[in-house]
């Protein structure tokens, strides 16, 4: 049998080829266990292929959930990450915040050597100068400058962090274009989402005898290349929404329409044209500029069980956070009144 599965926050739905369809409960600290029962209330057997969208990165980056990260970049750029573009999403707004970055400061490390604009060696790299990693760090990102155009330094750099057994992610291979603030930001990401991702992924091998993943750009790839590029997943849950709601839209007889697919955690917006979902080159999530191949989805931090609260000043705020697959406490009498 082959099956389709779709992990939100708060429900994991299961599709057999056969069309029966399995919902359960998500299971928010072990979500390869919800897959498991799901498949196993089709009552048809280890599938042969599973065709798998998850929000589980995208709810994990909504919620600050990830790893503790450290970056390592050209001497003098340590800030860039947080300086961020002049450009603002509401231009009027005196007090409008740019999201936290997902680096601390102490944990932003720089090293001598540069490259120019046109990739040749302005400064060697300092190899005796690679900076020690604190204690505590999960992943560390490295991005020099223009390291697009020559990988050079960073494959050096990664290496001598290699050898101290420390797991590194490098901007040439997750995003190789120019413009260092969002290449620095999407290594960032792909960084901070690297080891849950890769833990949860790799729970589902046992899953089915073949594992495909839906990726933000719409389509399914094998489950390694999945586990090495996480960021690559952020929109996988709502991707697989979107192609749906294309094809249904579509066959109905309307080839221009907007999908709208709200969830517990997030809920997302596509324009569909001609049939066809947009695409975007860089999509920002939660904030953040990811640059990688996607569809033109929007996505917000508020769901169905999103939680409301009254912050410092009384004012009434809904989400990020969300109940998940765990709703109340007030409504389902579990406390809180």
């Amino acid at each position: 049998m082959r099956v389709g599965v779709d992990t939100g926050g708060t429900f994991t739905d299961v599709v057999g080829d056969d069309g029966r369809v399995v919902k359960v409960l998500s299971t928010p600290d072990e979500p390869g266990e919800a897959v498991r029962h799901g498949i196993d209330g089709l009552e048809a057997g280890r599938p042969q292929l599973m065709a798998h969208g998850t929000t589980v990165a995208t709810n994990a980056l909504l919620e600050r959930r990830g790893a503790t990260v450290a970056l390592v970049t050209t001497e003098g750029l340590a800030d860039v990450i947080e300086i961020a573009r002049q450009d603002r999403p509401s231009l009027y707004d005196s007090f409008a915040d740019r999201p936290e970055p997902l680096v601390a400061r102490e944990l932003r490390l720089e090293v001598g050597g540069r490259l120019g604009a046109d990739g040749s060696e302005v400064a060697p790299l300092d190899e005796s100068a690679i900076p020690e990693i604190p204690d505590g760090v999960d992943t560390v990102a490295v991005c020099l400058l223009h390291a697009d155009l020559d990988p050079s330094h960073e494959r050096r750099v990664a290496g001598a962090l290699a050898e101290r057994g420390h797991e590194v992610v490098c901007s040439h291979e997750v995003s190789p274009e120019f413009r260092e603030y969002e290449r620095t930001v999407t290594t960032v990401v792909d960084a901070y989402m690297r080891p849950a991702t890769r833990v949860y992924l790799r729970e589902l091998a046992e899953v089915a005898e073949w594992v495909l993943v839906m990726t933000s750009a719409g389509g399914l790839v094998a489950l390694d290349e999945a586990a090495d590029h996480p960021a690559s997943l952020l929109l996988s849950g709502p991707a697989g929404g979107v192609r749906a709601a294309a094809e249904a839209a579509t066959t109905a007889g309307f080839p221009d329409a907007v999908s709208f697919d709200m969830g517990g955690t997030s809920t997302d917006v596509c324009l569909i044209v001609d049939g066809a979902p947009a695409p975007a080159a860089e999509r920002t999530v939660v904030g953040y500029p990811v640059r990688l191949p996607s569809l033109d989805i929007h996505t917000i931090g508020a769901g169905g069980g999103s939680l409301a609260r009254l912050d410092p000043g009384g004012a009434l705020v809904v989400g990020p956070e969300s109940a998940g697959a765990r709703p109340g406490p007030a409504c389902y009498r579990r406390g809180g009144t």
